[in-house]
């Protein structure tokens, strides 16, 4: 079985569905996915959860390809407000939600060994390559940041993907170091920054494993679709996610997802009926 990890508020939900359709379309392995959210209304009004009716929604579209696939909603608040309320960095560059895989050790019944994916990530192709590799010794294996490995420092990796050895992390308390950086100083990156700086010891693994620009490539397994810099005809930055449909073709030239995508919006529309 395949565990993954999700955070995000009723938001993610086409982000969710787009991923676990490019998921369970090339995974024969049974996935268990675990969706971290939580209400955070007092910090913006739609900072709402997801809701149990998207998950299960969310289940029915996963067991089309495997009956054993699982969804699981996991509401963490109380455990949010516990460790990160009002904290220096929770309206940092990015939303609070992306501070909730730091509580992945506090909460009951996490396995041992766990891959956090960011919502704007597909699957192209079988995720059990990425999830079979080994992090014996290590808190967790990533990719080099594609900016940050030549901007920061050569060892900085991008945290939309984390294969997680939780019961490394458990020992080494690294989760916990990065909550108490979070509560207590400023961080340019926030979580991502967190983590890197309370590593004791990671994996560094290659490009294909967490894609963070040339979609297209056929020996890729994880493309995520994160904010890029570009520099023609001027600097700027684009920022398109895997369910702007027409954006991603017109923009990334990125066709290796039609299938998916073209499944998603009947999906989606699907939902949208039902609701």
């Amino acid at each position: 079985m395949v565990n993954i990890l999700l955070c995000g508020n009723e938001k993610v939900f086409d982000g969710a569905l787009t991923q676990l359709i490019s998921m369970t379309n090339r995974t024969e392995e049974t996935v268990h996915v675990y969706v971290m959210t939580m209400e955070l209304t007092r910090v913006r009004r739609d900072f709402t959860p997801i809701t149990q009716g998207q998950v299960d929604f969310l289940n029915r579209v996963v067991r089309k390809r495997n009956p054993d696939n699982l969804v699981e909603r996991l509401d963490v608040t109380e455990l949010y407000e516990q460790e990160f309320h009002k904290c220096v960095n929770e309206t940092a560059y990015c939303t609070p939600y992306t501070l909730l895989r730091l509580l992945a050790d506090l909460i009951p019944g996490i396995p041992d060994k766990l891959l956090y994916l960011d919502i704007d990530i597909m699957i192209a192709g079988d995720i059990k390559q990425l999830w079979d590799i080994d992090v014996t010794g290590y808190e967790y294996a990533a990719v080099k940041e594609k900016y940050g490995c030549w901007l920061i420092r050569p060892d900085y990796f991008n945290a939309g993907m984390l294969l997680l050895n939780m019961e490394r992390i458990r020992e080494t308390g690294l989760l916990g170091k990065a909550r108490e950086l979070i509560r207590t100083k400023k961080l340019l990156f926030a979580d991502q920054s967190a983590i890197f700086k309370a590593t004791t010891r990671k994996k560094l693994i290659p490009r294909i494993y967490n894609e963070q620009s040339k979609f297209n490539k056929k020996d890729t397994i994880v493309c995520h679709f994160c904010k890029r810099l570009m520099f023609r005809p001027y600097p700027h930055t684009e920022n398109y996610k895997q369910w702007q449909v027409e954006e991603i073709h017109k923009y990334l030239h990125c066709h290796a997802f039609d299938e998916d995508l073209e499944e998603y919006l009947k999906w989606k529309a699907k939902f949208e009926r039902a609701e």
